[in-house]
């Protein structure tokens, strides 16, 4: 499986499908930059609109319709064809980002996050199924460093933008600055993407897709907000669960006899998929340990300011995409259960370095299980993607993209839920309270409460281990015309 004849001048932005590669790297640059701005100015928003209670909607609400339309848009680029769907992500974003630099109010503030969630649904899929479409299995081990390369920018760029925003202009061209660039990006997408797609009639699975969208919504809001505005044994805790799991099971009786299921039956058939998806799951969930609570280390324990603690935190950003972008030379030359493997080793390793920091650790000793844990990331979920669109043909390949980004947002939000509860045990056991805002306890409390998530997320990495060992370790390449 090598690929003797690929090379930067035959698959980069020189080459004749070079523009459309710009502009999915564009595409993808809106959200990962989304993803990173909006925190390092939330006290300028808060202290301008006010609803400081509310604040942490501006992101439940975008992850929330981010992660419940992603199969959504998924099949239906199966259907109709990748180009109408990213433009509608595209639109969907830049009209989102408008509307949010327009806000008045707190709630409609959140309100507009919620579009562009909807928009990000499509943009981030789609670009993955755009290349998965265009480039060979060989090619991609090359082209995989350019969207790479974007995730590593954004991750210096979103928190650095944001910062300037917020001190010099207005937090609102937070939210402006995707305007020329959802512009630029769809205009590249309508004038120079070209793909053939088969018109005809098909059998939409409406009721479908609203079950998946309601009950998912229900089962993610659940996740994230148990613990917090509700308890986990409440009835408004326990209903919420109960109502996402039966329309869930109507979902998946709808999707039994539906002729064009959203999610169609074979994804959880299928090995390959299976493997790739429950390793993108467990990302997700390791993910949000450090995201959430190694900044809240760095400060509350270590006593660095902000800025420092985000930079531990970005040795995982950096680590991700060095990975990211080198992964394509192991599964070719290697394949793609030991590159997973080797990932996941990774991710172990990271995960038990971390165990070592305590509140005499220097940064680094932080920042160094970060950035092998993130290494570990790169080499297990970018591959995963790889997999399981090189497992399908054109028409399929929506879904499984789809269905690998949704099973991390799936797990991302399993990681806020478990390492919460985990988190307000420890503080409550501690005689602090668990209703004690998390950056004002003392170091003596939180420490132990975010070092026993440090232990959860050791054992959690081992689960990388069994999805590397489901992996195959070659596949044959589906046909990628369409």
């Amino acid at each position: 499986m090598s690929a003797p004849h690929v090379t930067r001048a035959s698959v980069g932005l020189r080459s004749e499908r070079g523009p459309v590669l710009l502009a999915v790297m564009l595409s993808i640059g809106l959200v990962a930059i989304d993803a990173t701005i909006l925190a390092t100015a939330v006290p300028a928003v808060v202290d301008d609109l006010g609803g400081f209670t509310s604040f942490p909607w501006l992101f439940s609400i975008y992850l929330l319709a981010q992660a419940v339309s992603v199969p959504i848009y998924g099949k239906v680029s199966d259907l109709y064809g990748r180009k109408p769907v990213m433009l509608l992500g595209i639109g969907l974003f830049v009209v989102g980002s408008l509307l949010c630099g327009l806000a008045w109010s707190m709630p409609s503030l959140i309100a507009f996050r919620l579009v562009q969630g909807l928009g990000a649904g499509a943009v981030q899929p789609m670009g993955m199924t755009i290349v998965g479409d265009i480039y060979s299995l060989e090619e991609r081990a090359t082209v995989q460093g350019y969207i790479a390369s974007v995730w590593a920018l954004a991750s210096v760029i979103g928190p650095t933008l944001g910062g300037v925003f917020a001190d010099y202009l207005s937090w609102r061209w937070i939210f402006l600055v995707n305007l020329p660039l959802g512009l630029a990006a769809g205009w590249v997408v309508w004038r120079r993407f070209d793909e053939r797609v088969e018109r005809r009639d098909h059998a939409i699975d409406y009721l479908g897709a609203a079950l998946l969208a309601v009950g998912g919504s229900l089962l993610l809001l659940g996740l994230l907000e148990g613990g917090v505005h509700w308890s986990w044994t409440s009835a408004t805790g326990v209903g919420i669960f109960v109502a996402a799991g039966l329309l869930l099971v109507a979902f998946a009786a709808v999707e039994s006899r539906a002729a064009e299921p959203v999610l169609p039956p074979w994804v959880f058939r299928r090995r390959v998929l299976n493997a790739a998806n429950s390793g993108a799951f467990v990302v997700g969930v390791l993910m949000l340990g450090l995201t959430s609570y190694v900044p809240l280390y760095a400060q509350g324990v270590l006593g660095h300011g902000a800025l420092v603690a985000g930079l531990a935190l970005a040795s995982m950003t950096i680590g991700w995409p060095i990975a990211a972008a080198t992964s394509g030379r192991f599964y070719l030359s290697i394949g793609f259960r030991r590159t997973v493997l080797m990932g996941a080793l990774f991710a172990v390793a990271g995960a038990a370095l971390l165990l070592l920091v305590d509140a005499d650790s220097a940064l680094w000793q932080l920042a160094l299980p970060c950035f092998v844990m993130g290494i570990g990331f790169g080499y297990v979920a970018s591959p995963g993607v790889i997999v399981a669109q090189s497992s399908v043909g054109w028409e399929q390949r929506g879904v499984a993209t789809g269905t690998n980004m949704f099973a991390r947002s799936i797990g991302s939000a399993v990681g806020v839920a478990v390492f919460g509860a985990i988190v307000n045990s420890r503080v409550a056991d501690g005689g602090a309270g668990s209703t004690v805002a998390l950056e004002r306890l003392s170091a003596d409390v939180l420490a132990p409460a975010i070092h026993a998530v440090f232990v959860c997320s050791a054992v959690v990495a081992l689960a990388l281990l069994v999805s590397g060992l489901l992996m195959p370790g070659r596949i044959e390449p589906a046909d990628a015309s369409g």
